[in-house]
């Protein structure tokens, strides 16, 4: 997992030193023509005959009459194709030959700093199990462009590829604690670890219950970073569900081909945490995570099981596969128990909300409407896009069966993402809280994010936190 540390993600020249780098012309269609015009003969020639025309992530290099290239033009295509997809200067940025370039004409539109994270995110490559590849296009850093955030979020944004992208064989809960650990590192955070039957001893039991099929060396445990000594509290919580067959209620085969990615949650808190402490926000954060392999054995956890949650209250285990939000609650009730000014918690928890919004959106749920403002308004400035569902107090019902507080698998399958909501905002009571139902994972690649894992809502939360916490 080397990317995060990587120097592909960084700009070319922090200080904004062109020397070297070819001048990149970015030109949209509808001002194409108006550009063209304004050139020498030589390159109105070269590339009228080229039949470059600006279309969306189309490239040329334009040489002199040496035939050494003396400038790059690139198409930014119009607004039907800008609305199609996110981050189109990442677009021409995988097109360009290997080298360093350097903007020599204003973006026709968007925000420069995005479309600069999004170009750096482009040269990101999963590669731990192959032959190291070379990446190629550099790009020198844009005056008024905010280096070191950039650079920040995209660090943060490759640690959480990595750790969804790496298999389950090498990402299991003692991994992950181990990732955990080099973050905490990292940036002088504070980090302690609750393991096996210590989960019990502690009063978290449906940790452990989820968590204590799995063998002896990936036993559960909980993972509780702290950093920051002043400021507004926030506190991340992530489902870190290392790999989930389903438990008893075992998965068929086809819907456990991506379980790798159910630590998802986790790997993004982590990502977004890094960009915190990268950029020395004026707040106290606190990281959690149940850190979990659902596996089978004779001591996994049954169908018709009740489980007594840290806050004390019961649970009926109607679905074994229904287990991240077991997990969350305890490690939400401890979250609880400090009063936070803002939780939040992510994981990749339903398909429910896969089938609602998709792959590409953010769903999340919460009752504040100063988050919602500052959510809406982030993820639209800077593409990282969201999407508000409901908190549906009406649907409290369907959680709560005959013999326990709550159910973790209400029958009928209407509502699963909202149902699953519901059941962690009760472990969250009294919380200013925000929970986001992710994917994590991209089923096609597309500019700056290659198939794989991939972090959702972490830049939108990370964009809006001066809004939501008064920074």
């Amino acid at each position: 997992m080397s990317h995060s540390q990587s120097d592909t993600l960084k700009f070319a020249a922090a200080s904004g030193d062109a020397s070297g780098a070819l001048p990149l012309h970015v030109i949209d269609k509808d001002g194409f023509e108006t550009w063209l015009d304004r050139q020498a003969d030589s390159v109105r020639t070269w590339v009228s005959a080229s039949g470059f025309n600006a279309g969306l992530g189309k490239t040329l290099l334009v040489p002199d009459a040496s035939g050494t290239p003396v400038m790059a033009v690139a198409g930014f295509g119009n607004a039907n194709t800008q609305a199609r997809g996110r981050f189109p200067l990442a677009a021409i940025a995988s097109a360009l030959p290997a080298g360093s370039y350097a903007l020599a004409t204003d973006l026709p539109w968007g925000d420069l700093e995005t479309e600069c994270l999004g170009w750096l995110l482009s040269q990101y490559v999963f590669d731990t199990y192959k032959k190291k590849s070379s990446h190629g296009s550099r790009l020198i850093c844009p005056s008024g462009v905010d280096a070191t955030r950039v650079e920040a979020i995209a660090t943060g944004e490759a640690l959480t590829r990595d750790l969804i992208n790496t298999p389950a064989s090498d990402m299991g809960p003692h991994n992950l604690q181990a990732a955990t650990e080099t973050l905490a590192s990292q940036f002088d955070a504070t980090l302690s670890v609750i393991t096996g039957e210590a989960l019990l001893d502690q009063n978290f039991p449906m940790i452990h219950a989820v968590g204590r099929a799995a063998a002896p060396n990936r036993a559960p445990r909980l993972l509780d970073m702290t950093w920051g000594d002043s400021g507004p509290t926030l506190t991340l919580v992530g489902k870190g569900v290392c790999f989930d067959t389903g438990g008893l209620n075992l998965k068929p085969g086809a819907s456990m081909g991506l379980m790798k990615k159910d630590m998802g949650g986790a790997a993004t808190v982590l990502g977004l945490a890094h960009m915190i402490m990268a950029l020395n926000l004026p707040l106290r954060l606190r990281v959690l995570i149940p850190a979990v392999e659902n596996s089978v054995s004779a001591d996994a956890l049954r169908p018709g099981d009740v489980l007594t949650s840290r806050a004390g209250l019961t649970v009926e285990i109607n679905n074994t596969d229904a287990e991240g939000r077991l997990v969350l609650a305890d490690a939400l009730g401890l979250g609880s128990e400090t009063n936070p000014d803002l939780m939040i918690s992510m994981a990749t928890l339903t398909g429910a909300a896969r089938v609602a919004v998709g792959p590409d959106l953010s769903p999340y749920y919460t009752d504040d409407t100063a988050v919602v403002t500052a959510l809406e308004t982030a993820a639209a400035d800077i593409s990282d896009p969201v999407w508000r569902m409901p908190f549906w107090t009406p649907y409290e019902k369907m959680i709560e069966p005959a013999i326990a507080d709550l159910d973790n698998a209400p029958a009928g399958g209407f509502a699963g993402s909202i149902t699953a909501a519901l059941f962690l905002r009760r472990f969250a009571e009294g919380q200013r809280y925000t929970h986001f139902d992710i994917y994590g994972w991209n089923p096609s690649p597309t500019p700056a994010r290659p198939k794989g894992g991939v972090g959702m809502g972490a830049r939108a939360i990370l964009e809006a936190l001066p809004k939501m916490l008064g920074l």
